[in-house]
């Protein structure tokens, strides 16, 4: 567990290297990034304007999340509409409900100041406040730019003086100014007006309202956001005023409307009453007749029979009341019939909503189109609610008629009773069951005008505020820290995603680990990038790019990877396409070889392009092409080199047409032969293996074969085919070197190799004196 362990922290420390060295590199455009990010924020917040949230709360009389007080309520008001959460967030997010909030409140004229970023909204510190004689009529106006003189008490608009606290005509209708807040610093300050409809300004008001409502509770937490924290303040105070009065008003309303239709009722049974009174007054003088014991158990019996019938009668009168109603009025306010003395809940909630539907309907209708979606939908609301309430009045009247049935059945039974009964007895019995049954009526009525009477004065416990909403000065949003923060989470994205689709899409090779990862041909030596134009390692001994003779004597110690030595030492160096550096890399082994004490010589065989006399700044037209063809000798053809006395060097010499078949020649074996006893080292440039094949041909007669890639120019393909091209023409004992690697990013220092380990190759020469080193001989 513990090895386990130990192995998971090494593989996250590589891992964290490796992110290290691939990204550091690019700091500068890190930073740059970050710069450019956190200043787009920056403006981005001076832009936009700040949001405030303001909250309040109300405890809604709810049916069914109510308290204890619910059902004592309902007794004291008993024709008051059923409260649902549901139905009263619908009401308070109304636009009849907003529209009459900013009338209220007069903020269909919004005053601004002009700001260098933005225009910031002045509702409380506003030097001035307008209000219009017509808000419902006002014509729209973006910005209204003004000056407010102070000392004159007037306002100055489009170069017309205006004074203050009295109706006057402008060009934006009957309007009237007066001082806001005279300790508002008006110096240096453009303030400007603009006047919106209060129906065109309540649809943005309420997308700005949220109402949140819990399962567990009956209290509607309303948040408002605003621009201004003063004004969402006051926003969500009044609306909730607005709500509470509202349905103070609805409930009048319909307590009301019950009132006239029990006061019309009881006008008729009161004038009939009075009527029966003076009959049995005046049968009872005429006649001097009086009840006997069985008139008097006959007439209790049918009274209550009577009783009975009169509610039955009543209920059917009120339900043939309402059906009137809806059917003769197609989705239009009113006042709806009360369904008062049946005792039927499904029919009350539904004439409420119904009620409550065609009161909204009627209201929009006044500012809204009648294609108005809204208006659709509450139309199509009120269609729809109507057959509900008519299919509940049909079951509810074949009830009735039956119970009115039975009723008659019972009262036929007691005929045979009054048979047995005088005649005049009969006429006082039948007057006083027709008094019963009125003073029955009468009673009934006036029980429920009183009821209608209480609902009216208990407007005050349907519904409470618990909480007012203040204002809070701490701005919702924008968040400053979270925009600030994804700005730089932006810069980081954006540069990663820019260093890796620039490799991504880059079809060169770049690491060494796409070497490693496309061919099994190892890497033995990385040389890098030079900015001098100095070639030779000799000549650039003393500049500042000593690391790459440091990267050669790395190269050079690295062959014995290979069993390069006193028996071995014939090396051919190729690559695969011209450009690569190859000669380069020929050219400076073969001077860190002389420079170790080793007698080296360099075969230029690169019949097709020579370029390594002149990197030696050696001019000679005779070379190896004269000895394979058998017009020289060996020894009239190798030269010593002015770079080191043991560096020698076989020229290319003349290019023959046909240079491939000239290396197939016996005399190329038997040359290598020869220069073997003589040299240490040999060392053969010849021509890349894309176009030619002749690496192939001379790597047989070599010990060892160096094939150079270049960082950046080498083709990732052709890498990717040394191994299938090696299976068909091998090439004996191979190896990789890595040429001219370059810094990765914007680093400017002298790491050679940006793309690897990350190591520093200036070893042994940083902040060193290396002008007064003493020159050893090897003997």
């Amino acid at each position: 567990m513990s090895t386990n362990r130990k192995q998971d922290s090494t593989n996250s420390e590589n891992f964290l290297s490796q992110i290290w060295y691939k990204y550091f590199p690019y700091w500068p455009l890190f930073l740059l990034f970050i710069v450019l990010s956190l200043g787009g924020a920056w403006y981005y917040l001076k832009r936009t304007t700040p949001v405030y949230t303001s909250t309040a709360s109300i405890l809604i009389r709810d049916e069914i999340k109510g308290n204890e007080q619910s059902a004592v309520i309902e007794e004291l008001n008993p024709i008051a509409p059923k409260n649902t959460l549901e139905n009263q967030v619908g009401i308070i997010k109304s636009k009849v409900l907003m529209e009459e909030v900013i009338r209220k409140l007069d903020i269909y004229a919004p005053i601004f100041e002009k700001g260098w970023f933005a225009d910031r909204l002045s509702y409380e510190d506003a030097p001035i406040k307008i209000i219009s004689r017509s808000p419902d009529s006002v014509s729209y106006a973006e910005k209204v730019f003004f000056k407010y003189d102070q000392q004159k008490s007037q306002v100055v608009i489009d170069n017309k003086n205006y004074p203050l606290n009295a109706w006057v005509n402008t060009s934006y209708g009957i309007l009237k100014f007066f001082p806001n807040n005279d300790e508002t610093d008006i110096a240096d300050k453009n303030f400007y007006f603009s006047l919106v409809k209060p129906s065109n300004y309540a649809n943005y008001f309420l997308r700005n309202l949220e109402i949140v409502s819990t399962r567990t509770s009956a209290i509607l937490t309303v948040n408002m956001k605003d621009q201004s924290p003063v004004r969402a303040a006051d926003l969500v105070n009044e609306l909730l005023k607005v709500y509470t009065l509202s349905l103070a008003r609805e409930k009048d309303e319909l307590a009301a409307n019950t009132l006239r239709y029990v006061e019309d009722r009881l006008k008729f049974v009161s004038h009939d009453l009075d009527s029966i009174e003076r009959k049995i007054e005046r049968l009872k003088s005429d006649n001097a007749v009086d009840l006997s014991a069985q008139g008097s158990m006959y007439l209790q019996n049918v009274n209550t029979a009577d009783q009975r019938l009169g509610e039955v009668n009543s209920q059917l009168s009120v339900l043939n009341t309402v059906e009137s109603y809806v059917q003769s009025k197609s989705a239009k306010g009113g006042i709806v019939p009360s369904a008062l003395g049946v005792n039927d809940p499904i029919l009350s909630q539904l004439l409420d909503k119904l009620y409550s539907t065609e009161l909204q309907y009627e209201q929009l209708k006044s500012t809204t189109a009648e294609n108005n979606p809204m208006m659709i939908s509450l139309r199509d609301q009120i269609i729809k609610i109507k057959p509900s309430i008519l299919e509940n009045i049909q079951n509810r009247r074949k009830g009735l008629i039956a119970s009115r049935s039975n009723l008659y059945s019972t009262s036929g039974n007691f005929s045979a009773m009054l048979q047995r009964i005088p005649q005049k007895e009969k006429d006082l019995i039948s007057i006083s069951r027709e008094q019963n049954v009125k003073s029955n009526v009468y009673s009934f009525l006036l029980q429920k005008k009183e009821e209608a009477a209480l609902s009216t004065t208990n407007s005050s416990i349907e519904n409470k505020i618990i909480d007012k909403a203040v204002p809070i000065y701490r701005a919702t949003s924008p968040d400053k820290q979270k925009i600030y923060l994804l700005s730089i989470v932006l810069a980081f994205a954006l540069c990663i995603s820019l260093i890796v689709g620039n490799e991504i899409f880059n079809r060169k090779i770049v690491y060494r680990h796409e070497i490693e990862s496309a061919t099994s041909i190892p890497v033995i030596g990385e040389i890098s990038f030079g900015k001098s134009k100095n070639l030779l390692i000799t000549e650039i001994a003393n500049t500042s790019e000593t690391f790459i003779v440091d990267q050669f004597r790395k190269l050079r110690t690295s062959l014995t990877f290979l069993n390069i030595g006193a028996k071995r030492n014939k090396i051919v160096i190729t690559s695969s396409i011209p450009g690569e550096g190859k000669s380069f890399v020929v050219a400076n082994l073969g001077i860190s070889l002389a420079l170790a004490g080793k007698k080296v010589i360099l075969l230029e065989l690169d019949l097709i392009n020579p370029t390594l006399s002149t990197k030696l700044h050696i001019s000679e037209e005779n070379g190896a092409s004269n000895y394979l063809v058998g017009e020289k000798e060996l020894d009239e053809l190798i030269l010593q080199t002015k770079v080191h006395e043991n560096l020698y060097l076989l020229p290319s010499g003349p290019l023959p047409e046909n240079p491939s078949e000239l290396l197939l020649s016996p005399r190329v074996e038997r040359m290598l032969d020869q220069l073997s006893g003589k040299f240490d080292y040999i060392i053969i440039d010849t021509a890349p293996l894309a176009p030619m094949p002749d690496a192939y041909v001379l790597s047989r007669f070599c010990d060892a074969t160096l094939y150079v890639v270049r960082h950046k120019y080498t083709p990732k393909g052709i890498v990717q085919r040394i191994d299938e091209e090696n299976k068909i023409n091998e090439l004996k004992n191979p190896a990789i070197i890595f040429n001219a690697v370059k810094n990765r990013g914007y680093i400017k220092n002298n790491f050679g190799y940006g793309y690897g380990y990350g190591h520093d190759y200036r070893y042994g020469y940083n902040n060193k004196d290396t002008k007064n080193r003493k020159k050893l001989t090897i003997k």
